[in-house]
């Protein structure tokens, strides 16, 4: 016999932390929860006209005539619990979470009820505040009007099981409605907080149905990526994705969701080829500050989408960056995290005395403003490091040791800071401690697995423990999760540095050609190229590149490079291995002091 269909308003409701309350005194909880039943809960479930359906341990399942006498029953009973847990301790009171949904539910002939009208009234209860009530969009509708306290709109939520999202709002009810006012001004809106976006849905191109979970992966798993970027504010999915399939005005959706930027995307299959395109918006003025196309040939769908977010997540945090650093130039008072994005700009630039100058300026500016800055700290750490592992430093121990302290500082205020630990590993890396600054690069990689750079430190790592022939592997790695990465340049150094160590004098010169081709400013690699030239005979060259290196660098000699890199590490092989590039410089003309 199947039971009766009917429309009912549904209040699901139980003990917040009753595990704990229990475990702590069971006998003293159950003999509080049984006098607030027979004192306060179940005359006003009576007063309201409401039927228990079931109790479920520390809560209970109620059935309703009306939203508006389950509302007004909830509110009894949660103004109730506040007069009661008044003077009690915080972590021995009872306190309620009310869920409170109007819909289709079926009775059994026992009287059990059953169906979505029961399931989404339990699943407003479990995203509900302590001592609030969240109410069904469709339940609000009907008692909004009668409603005297503050009320939140929490927006679209995916509740668990539910098929569809569901517009959730949360009744304080500690909190009066506030008397509406005299009309006036409409009040402005605070401005969107800095490094926020909403990551929206990825068009599926073509509409195949089979591409249709990966194009959903690489949404979701990009929005959870970026939301690991440090003070980054990203839209949660659930309600990114109320906006699927519908047109879209990038300056509306900036307004409704009071974000700074738009990543919008599509994926196309062509063949055996994939296609993902993707576009990053302004949201206050419509225009495009960034975009990019990856093609790729079609291979396992799981590893091409941790590949794709992966270079998206990377791109994306320099790109947003360098975003922030502009709107921060024309701040007419910045503050503390204007400066900091501002040096952060200048460090992903270039490295040259100058720039790296610049850089610790605005960073130890934006300590000034805020001794708090965690992000900064490390800035202003990482601005000693580059200093002494360029050798622009006189003194490299003195910088990397400085550096160290900063991050120590840093990492003991944050100490999930992925980047900070990442900086820690590369400073333990060039100050004889390669195997703990491994260590530390590997787990940087653990808290943020896009963490390219890590990569790239942990193949420096290789060459000071004489194993420079798995540093190429490693920089790979790095590539590959950030092909266009702002640091590629100096990845690409740690290469030709390794196959100078190795005595792999051709392969140096192609490495050292392509850091340089990615950035210019950089001199590093110019000493490196002229090592490998003067080893194969071909001066002239590797004199050029020298009089390149110290334009960039005029203080670059052998001792310094000679002082700072056998600082670096003890290992008898590395040590062996560097003779040969010493020399190489001294053919090619550098300086000896």
């Amino acid at each position: 016999m199947t039971g009766t269909r009917k429309l009912a308003a549904i209040l699901v409701a139980d003990v917040v932390g009753y595990s704990r309350l229990a475990g702590a005194d069971e006998d003293r909880t159950l003999a509080r929860l049984r006098g607030l039943r027979s004192d306060l809960i179940d005359p006003a479930i009576a007063a309201h006209h409401g039927r228990i359906v079931k109790r479920t341990g520390d809560g209970s399942i109620i059935e309703f005539r009306s939203v508006v006498d389950a509302v007004r029953c909830a509110i009894e009973v949660q103004t109730g619990l506040i007069e009661r847990n008044a003077g009690v301790p915080e972590d021995r009171r009872i306190q309620f979470r009310v869920g409170i949904h109007v819909g289709d539910v079926v009775e059994e002939a026992d009287g059990d009820l059953m169906g979505d009208g029961v399931n989404i009234a339990a699943r407003l209860e479990g995203v509900c505040s302590p001592g609030a009530v969240c109410l069904s969009e469709d339940a609000y509708r009907q008692v909004k009007s009668r409603l005297d306290l503050a009320v939140t709109d929490l927006g679209a939520a995916q509740l668990k099981n539910i098929a569809e999202p569901i517009r959730v709002y949360s009744l304080e009810v500690s909190q009066p409605a506030q008397a509406k006012p005299a009309p006036a001004p409409t009040p402005v809106r605070s401005a969107p907080p800095r490094l926020s976006l909403v990551v929206l849905p990825f068009a599926n191109i073509g509409g195949d149905p089979e591409q249709q979970h990966l194009v959903d992966g690489v949404t979701e798993s990009l929005t959870t990526d970026l939301s690991r970027i440090r003070r980054a504010v990203v839209i949660a999915r659930n309600t990114a994705f109320t906006y699927k399939g519908k047109p879209f005005d990038a300056k509306t959706i900036g307004q409704e969701l009071n974000v700074r930027y738009v990543l919008l995307g599509s994926v196309q299959r062509a063949g055996n080829r994939l296609r993902v395109n993707v576009q990053l918006v302004d949201a206050a003025t419509s225009s495009h500050l960034w975009a990019e196309r990856f093609d790729k040939p079609l291979a396992d769908l799981f590893d091409m989408q941790d590949e794709i977010v992966a270079r998206l997540a990377n791109a994306l945090n320099a790109q947003l960056t360098a975003a922030e650093a502009r709107r921060a130039e024309h701040a007419l008072n910045p503050d503390s995290m204007d400066l900091y994005f501002q040096g952060l700009a200048r460090l992903n630039r270039a490295w040259t005395p100058a720039i790296i100058a610049q850089a610790r300026s605005f960073f130890d500016r934006a300590l000034t403003a805020d001794p708090g800055n965690v992000d900064a700290l490390i800035g202003s750490a990482r601005a000693d490091a580059v200093d002494a592992s360029s050798s622009f430093a006189a003194d490299p121990m003195t910088a990397f040791a400085a550096a160290e302290t900063k991050l120590t500082k840093a990492l003991s205020s944050a100490p999930d800071h992925a980047r900070g630990h990442h900086l820690l590993g590369f400073v333990e890396i060039l100050t004889r401690r390669a195997a703990l600054g491994i260590a530390e690069c590997e787990h940087a990689l653990a808290l943020d697995r896009n963490l390219a750079g890590a990569h790239a430190t942990i193949g420096i790592g290789k060459v000071l423990i004489g194993r420079a022939e798995e540093t190429e592997d490693q920089i790979g790695s790095a590539l590959r999760l950030s092909p266009r990465d702002t640091m590629a340049y100096i990845w690409m150094t740690h290469v030709a540095i390794a196959k100078n160590i190795l005595s792999r004098w051709d392969q140096a010169v192609l490495w050292s050609r392509r850091a340089i081709e990615a950035n210019r400013n950089h001199p590093v690699p110019c000493f490196a190229l002229a090592v490998a030239l003067a080893h194969l005979g071909r001066l002239d060259e590797s004199r050029a590149a020298v009089r390149s290196g110290l334009a960039l660098n005029p203080a670059f000699t052998v001792s310094r490079a000679r002082s700072a890199w056998t600082a670096m590490s003890d290992d008898p092989t590395y040590l062996t291995q560097l003779e040969p590039v010493f020399d190489g410089m001294r053919k090619a003309g550098v300086p000896e002091q």
